[in-house]
């Protein structure tokens, strides 16, 4: 489960020089649903998947168009002049043609449903050629903005890389394997059995949305081997789910997870590309596994596969022979004994294997996630402190030296780091306080693309050099004229930072937008939560986009804050939910809205409250367990019944259910729907795949058979995602007029 912000991120550039229109502009104007939801993007061009070239010289990126702030196109600038220029125009080349079913679950499942043109590409080794998936075909883009047609099926290629030294172009069709030899040639199928239930080269759907790993298979350095995931479905459970449209109905007989029913069955097997032979992994005697994380050592000989346990309190990394897949363990996570049992264990990308055999590992063992490193099977920690390594950016091999993000000097900012091995000690912050950034690096760590923003600055991106040192603006996308908020900036709105403490003493951080105030006038608050564990903090200092602003300018106070249970801030604060779901959140929810009352500009009966996905779930557990605190609520796409909800998330707080159904049944929001007397306004979209629409109707049936009053505004054909088009105003004119009769409309 991932959360959806009110917020609409990154950004770019606007022009120089002020047209007498823009200085009509700049005495401010009025932020519109329209002009929010409309083109182009009030944040600039949202610049997505910046990197370098293997060779350095070009920075690559998929920028949206000013006219259609959806469709992207591919992008590339000269590192050494600046200069900019389009390799690939996704209206010129793309062919429009449907995507497959397949295809559009991966990006749901990664979130771009809506997004268009060009969604993901992949540098060759060589830095000469680019592989562009568009439309359900691939292309091959060269520097000179020419493309070459690589594959035209009707059934559409999944998962499309370049292998690592240059040699093939492998992706997925039909639920089977394929590779193409780059330089040109006829594809060849690797494997043949995947169909009906059975799956070559794919992640499973758990895989997809709950664990960060979107692919099935994974080539060796040098070519010669590639691992690949068979997974079969034959024993998950068939959920029937009616993609309900305008003008029609589609019926899926999709299988689907839920908790306390059988994942997929998982093999992995290393297969060689030109002969085809095969050779199993051994994972083990226990097929009640998942498969988190598959790596090759720099030599391209040992595998490296990372099983976790079904109740995700350990985590084994396993050394595989790739000859003959006989695998050992290297090293064990465990949850930490303080825990007492009651925790689990994060999964993580922040690692990497070093040439002399040693590994750095991102680990939680001190209670905080913090760089490790595993050598000749001794941990030396690298990183310390009661704060949170969020990602490992790159490793500059040669130099022995790390660069990393974490919150270690505000809890409310992500910075870049960078450390010596040798001296490990001796942290460098790298990126500016007063900004939120995020990194990446060329596979050398020699340089730095970073993406930040501020409460009063949309995102910017740069390139930088190994010490920070900015090299060139990738996007400055300078709030001036020309800039699309740049008409609404001088009634942008300060956005406020502060704490108060939870009931068990907790300091809990809050947000907070105010209109621009009257001395003595009492204002109503638009009270936004997530709540859930999983996902990164809401509260932090960056940008938040136009949606909060025109709340603010419609009379709005808008506040959130980070509960316990929540992302960064280490294993304590989110342990707090273990198997109590449903409960600490709304507590911490709670002692907001108490907060909030104590300040004397909040109009303390006219506080409404907001939630997505899981913060959709949570509106309904607080208007239940705190009937009176709030004048009316939002449920959009909530579960209600988490045994609906998949296994790898739902077990991972929750446990099995066949094993304490007690604590499902007292997380679950149905048994106690009876409390609500609040006004409530549910949300759902009826083609949702992810929080099926099932949980709408199964709570929408028990209000309805207990008599309770409740307003409904169901979306035919939209997904978890709720949005596009047209459908995003009427989104949030429905969530504003019923608001609006609790508070503006309200005595």
């Amino acid at each position: 489960m991932h959360k959806w912000l009110l917020g609409m991120a990154l950004a770019a550039v606007g022009s120089a020089g002020m047209s007498s229109e823009a200085a009509a502009q700049a005495a401010g104007q009025a932020l519109t649903l329209e002009r929010i939801f409309g083109s182009p993007d009030l944040n600039g061009q949202t610049p997505r998947a910046p990197r370098l070239s293997p060779d350095g010289k070009y920075l690559t990126l998929l920028r949206n168009r000013a006219d259609e702030k959806e469709r992207f196109d591919l992008w590339a600038m000269d590192t050494s002049s600046g200069q900019w220029r389009m390799l690939v125009d996704s209206k010129k080349i793309g062919s429009g043609a449907e995507l497959s079913e397949a295809e559009k679950m991966q990006r749901e499942r990664l979130r771009i449903g809506g997004s268009k043109g060009v969604v993901a590409y992949g540098w060759a080794p060589d830095g000469k050629s680019i592989l562009v998936p568009l439309d359900g075909d691939l292309y091959l883009a060269t520097l000179d903005g020419q493309t070459r047609r690589l594959t035209q099926t009707a059934q559409g290629e999944l998962n499309p890389v370049v292998s690592p030294a240059g040699g093939f172009v492998s992706f997925v069709r039909d639920q089977n394997l394929y590779v193409q030899p780059l330089a040109g040639g006829a594809e060849k199928q690797l494997t043949t059995t995947g169909a009906g239930t059975v799956h070559w080269g794919e992640a499973e759907f758990v895989a997809q949305e709950e664990m960060d790993r979107r692919t099935g298979y994974w080539w060796s350095p040098d070519d010669a081997l590639v691992a690949v995931e068979r997974f079969d479905e034959a024993p998950v459970g068939v959920v029937r789910r009616a993609a309900i449209g305008a003008e029609g109905t589609s019926i899926y007989e999709q299988r689907y997870p839920a908790a306390g029913t059988p994942n997929v069955l998982i093999e992995l097997f290393v297969l060689n590309p030109v002969t085809g032979g095969q050779v199993k992994v051994d994972l083990g005697s226990d097929p009640d596994i998942y498969l988190a994380r598959v790596d090759w050592a720099p030599d391209g000989k040992t595998l490296y596969v990372q099983r976790q346990s079904r109740d995700q309190k350990r985590l084994d990394m396993l050394k595989v022979d790739s000859a003959s897949g006989k695998a050992s363990v290297l090293f064990s996570e465990t949850i930490r004994p303080e825990a007492k049992g009651k925790s689990w264990l994060n999964l993580t990308d922040a690692y990497h294997f070093m040439p002399d055999g040693s590994l750095i590992w991102a680990s939680e063992r001190s209670g905080f996630q913090h760089l490790y490193r595993f050598a000749k099977g001794k941990w030396t920690p690298l990183t310390r402190g009661p704060w949170v390594v969020t990602d490992l950016v790159g490793v500059d091999e040669a130099r022995g030296r790390l660069f990393f993000t974490a919150n270690k000097d505000d809890l409310l900012e992500q910075q870049l780091y960078a450390l010596d091995l040798a001296h490990p000690e001796k942290i460098t912050r790298l990126t500016e306080a007063g900004w939120n950034n995020g990194a990446t690096m060329d596979g050398a760590a020699t340089r730095a693309i970073v993406t930040r923003s501020s409460p009063s600055h949309p995102s910017q991106v740069y390139l930088a050099d190994a010490a920070g040192k900015r090299i060139a603006w990738v996007e400055e996308n300078a709030l001036k004229p020309g800039h699309p908020y740049y008409p609404y900036v001088q009634g942008h709105q300060k956005t406020q930072y502060g704490s108060f403490k939870a009931k068990d003493g907790t300091t809990l951080y809050w947000e907070m937008i105010t209109p621009a105030m009257e001395p003595g006038k009492k204002y109503p608050v638009f009270f936004e939560h997530y709540g859930g564990p999983g996902t990164g903090q809401q509260v932090m200092h960056r940008w938040t986009g136009a949606l909060p602003q025109y709340l603010a300018d419609r009379g709005y106070i808008y506040f959130r804050i980070d509960n316990r249970g929540s992302f960064n801030r280490g294993k304590e604060f989110e342990d707090h939910i273990y198997h109590a779901m449903g409960t600490v959140e709304v507590e911490d929810q709670v002692a907001g809205a108490d907060y909030l009352k104590t300040l004397p500009f909040v109009n303390p009966k006219k506080i409404v409250t907001y939630g997505w996905s899981y913060g959709g779930y949570l509106s309904l557990k607080m208007l239940e367990k705190a009937p009176g605190v709030f004048a009316a609520a939002v449920s959009g796409a909530p579960v209600t019944r988490w045994e609906l909800y998949d296994t790898h998330y739902t077990e991972r707080y929750l446990g099995d259910p066949r094993k304490d159904p007690q604590s499902y049944a007292s997380s679950d929001a149905l048994a106690e729907a009876g409390n609500i007397r609040d006004p409530l306004l549910l949300i759902h979209g009826m083609a949702d795949d992810n929080v099926v629409f099932e949980n709408a109707t199964v709570f929408a049936a028990r209000m309805q058979a207990q008599g309770k009053p409740f307003e409904m505004m169901f979306y035919p054909g939209q997904t978890h995602r709720v949005g596009g088009p047209g459908v995003s105003v009427h989104l949030w004119e429905t969530i504003l007029n019923f608001l609006d009769r609790y508070t503006k409309d309200a005595k």
